[in-house]
């Protein structure tokens, strides 16, 4: 009986110790990947203002071709929405609405994953004399959810390869029709 005290208290203890660590870790996950692209901003911001335009470079496009895709709203600005449904657990559904444009520089968006939560992503340009770069970005408050937090910690080895994947595409589409 003494031993069985000894392993729930040892399991109890561990249990605490892992939500007290959860809750020190950071609250809001971050991810961004970058990428040179050699094509005016002008010619690389309609492809990421229009949700319709994504299906071509999108890194989840190319993982689930029979992703369902729903449209709302305006076609490109404020207010445009996209609602995606997959069966690939790594696509799901979800939906991503535009939330501020500002022309050939920024576009964000507001994420909705359903019971797996919400994130604000981001595309902005800064515009060279050889092209631009587009930084993709993406933001998450995980809120006082221990477990959650743990999970942010691999926001960006989960999602990085998929911007980095995306960005390579962006970028060959865009500099493929370029003249």
């Amino acid at each position: 009986m003494k031993v069985l005290r000894k392993v729930i208290i040892v399991v109890v203890l561990i249990v605490v110790l892992f939500i007290i660590i959860g809750l020190l870790l950071p609250s809001k996950a971050h991810v961004e990947r970058s990428i040179k692209i050699a094509a005016p901003a002008e010619q690389v911001f309609p492809h990421v203002l229009d949700f319709r335009k994504w299906s071509s470079w999108s890194p989840w496009a190319e993982r689930d071709p029979e992703m369902q895709l729903t449209f709302e709203g305006p076609q490109t600005g404020v207010g445009a929405k996209m609602i995606w449904a997959s069966e690939h657990k790594q696509v799901g559904s979800g939906s991503q609405e535009t939330t501020e444009v500002q022309l050939n520089r920024l576009v964000r968006t507001h994420l909705d994953f359903g019971d797996q939560g919400v994130a604000d992503a981001f595309f902005e340009l800064e515009p060279s004399s050889d092209g631009c770069t587009i930084t993709w970005g993406l933001d998450s408050d995980l809120g006082i959810n221990p477990i959650g937090r743990y999970f942010g910690l691999m926001f960006d080895s989960m999602i990085g390869p998929d911007y980095e994947k995306g960005l390579a595409k962006l970028k060959s589409v865009v500099e493929s029709t370029t003249p």
